[in-house]
């Protein structure tokens, strides 16, 4: 372990301890940390920095812009795009306007993303290259001129920079835009505005969409209390692994459209650390970042996994490195050993869900032992202000290591889902308590352990996958006449989606063309990575396909149904 594992003896911040009261909305950071040090770099894009004073000027420039093009207190904008520092003065921008940002994971593919869109509604787009000629195809063809901005520029689209400057409504161009990524200046600042309106806890900062059971996403609500009001004390608690210092630099490398992404840098940012935002995960520009100073990172195991097989990945310095922080699924042995012995910081594992605004439960440092104990197949504590349970299927609260659904009650439990009161009556109960999906039991001290799913979930790296949408890209092949997905153990991603198909009398296929007709129409991540051919599937009396059984034969030999 390196010198800095062990924070209890650190102080919290060299210029004294921050006042996250005066912090209760995302809209307030950027002020506040602009009065407290306005020359630190907030931002570090690609080289591009940005100092705290720039950005609590940007995201004032923003805010006006936003309404300047129309957008109203509440009103939703919808961004497609990888990582960039454009894409939180965004953030921070829509947060002063008290408009909701909707990010939308890049990787889906072109007909997911127009679903998404056309359930968020926006008031605006903003893309780059990986999205723009679909994002502008759906502006122009759904009837309500929605404008769409360029974060880089892009032949045919209006630029981001340029919209700062002036964000008068202009039409949307006819044609598709022919892509040219490159990067931009900085656009020139503004004062902040008296018109903009007041900010409350319970206005809705995020609406991040997740696959939904049915195969159709539904997008999560966060307010700003959800991710804040709890974070106020965490600082007080006897989690030395969650102290942030005032040199603490953070790295974020996953995509914004996850709460792994945009959640990870939103708790940097409400620490006052600077932040380097990477276009994605790319594993030797992760080293680089390392290399040359990070001290705190979220990643997945999978993501772990990518760096150590680097090969320069044991001759970089990792004597900054403080904390790695991961979730998704538990870490490895084997791959806890090899990192403990290359980065040599303190692990902590991360157990949430978007609904959730991310991390409930958490798996501390000293719990990690490189030689394997009973803790580290588990989940791990509560988070303060978090209350765990685990009930039976009529609801009755059961005793430890009795295995249950898993239940969250939190101020950080979502809002609901966007337009959709069914499905958060189904998720939340009347007084608060949200169902997880996953099946685990609590021990004698207060430790969660995950043993199975409930829900059909797959989770595959860092992503989630629901069999209904996977079998909805599949079942137009002419050849099938039915089809189940299913999660079968992987050593790289956890789990991988399998499909099993049953053809229809006298036709053929191959797996091959099966998996290629399933890629142009889902994203690749949820493509099948292999398919197996069976007489049957199994059913129950009311014709429920049995997935355990499917799954059965995969996960025999594992002493829990996730991996």
């Amino acid at each position: 372990m390196n010198a800095h594992t062990d924070d209890s003896a650190l102080p919290l911040n060299d210029l004294g301890a921050i006042d996250f009261a005066a912090m209760p909305t995302l809209a307030h950071i950027p002020a506040y940390f602009s009065r407290r040090h306005p020359d630190k770099v907030a931002l570090d894009f690609e080289g591009r920095q940005t100092t705290w004073q720039q950005l609590d000027a940007a995201a004032s420039t923003v805010a006006k812009a936003l309404q300047q093009s129309g957008c109203q207190h509440r009103d939703r904008i919808v961004v497609v795009a990888r990582n960039s520092d454009y894409l939180y003065e965004l953030l921070f921008g829509a947060a002063r306007a008290g408009v909701c940002f909707s990010p939308i994971i890049f990787r889906l593919a072109p007909d997911e993303v127009a679903a998404i869109i056309a359930d968020c509604q926006p008031s605006m787009i903003f893309v780059d290259s990986s999205h723009a000629t679909s994002a502008a195809h759906y502006a122009i063809t759904s009837g309500q001129d929605v404008p769409v901005i360029a974060l880089e520029p892009i032949e045919g689209l209006r630029d981001y920079t340029d919209w700062c400057s002036d964000p008068s409504p202009r039409p949307n161009p006819t044609s598709s835009p022919r892509l040219n990524p490159t990067s931009s200046p900085r656009p020139p600042s503004r004062g902040p505005s008296s018109e903009l309106p007041t900010i409350s806890e319970d206005d809705t900062l995020l609406l991040l969409y997740t696959s939904g059971t049915t195969g159709k996403p539904k997008g999560v609500m966060l307010s700003h209390g959800n991710l804040f009001r709890e974070r106020k004390s965490t600082p007080d608690q006897d989690m030395p692994w969650h102290r942030w210092l005032d040199t603490d630099v953070n790295l974020v490398a996953l995509p914004n459209g996850h709460i792994g992404g945009v959640g990870w840098a939103i708790v940097g940012f409400y620490n006052g650390a600077t932040t380097i935002i990477q276009r994605e995960f790319i594993p030797d520009r992760v080293l680089d970042a390392l290399a040359n100073g990070v001290t705190k990172l979220f990643l997945v195991p999978t993501a772990l996994q990518m760096l150590l097989m680097q090969p320069r990945v044991r001759e970089i310095n990792y004597s900054r490195l403080r904390h790695i922080l991961y979730g998704a699924s538990p870490i490895a042995l084997d791959l806890l050993r090899q990192c403990t012995q290359v980065f040599g910081c303190g692990f902590i594992q991360q157990y949430g869900a978007t609904e959730t605004s991310g991390t409930v439960v958490y798996l501390p440092p000293e719990d990690h032992d490189p030689a394997g104990n009973q803790r580290m197949r588990g989940a791990g504590l509560p988070m303060p202000g978090v209350q765990i349970r685990v009930v039976d299927p009529e609801g009755k609260v059961l005793g430890p290591h009795a295995v249950g659904e898993v239940e969250v009650r939190s101020p950080s439990n979502m809002q609901g889902y966007f337009r959709n009161p069914k499905a958060t009556a189904d998720t939340v109960s009347a007084d608060g308590w949200l169902k997880t999906g996953d099946a685990g039991y609590l021990d004698e001290d207060g430790y969660l352990f995950i043993q199975d799913r409930i829900k059909d979930m797959i989770c595959s790296g860092a992503e989630n996958v629901y069999p209904a949408e996977v079998e909805s890209a599949i079942y137009g092949h002419p050849a099938i006449a039915e089809v189940a997905v299913i999660g079968v153990p992987d050593p790289k991603w956890g789990e991988a989606v399998k499909a099993m198909v049953v053809l229809r009398p006298g036709q053929q296929a191959t797996a091959e063309e099966i998996i290629e007709f399933a890629r142009g129409r889902i994203a690749g991540f949820k493509v099948p990575k292999s398919v197996d051919f069976i007489q049957a599937l199994p059913r129950n009396a009311s014709g429920k396909i049995l997935r355990r059984e499917l799954r059965a034969p995969f996960w025999a030999g594992y002493q829990r149904g996730v991996n």
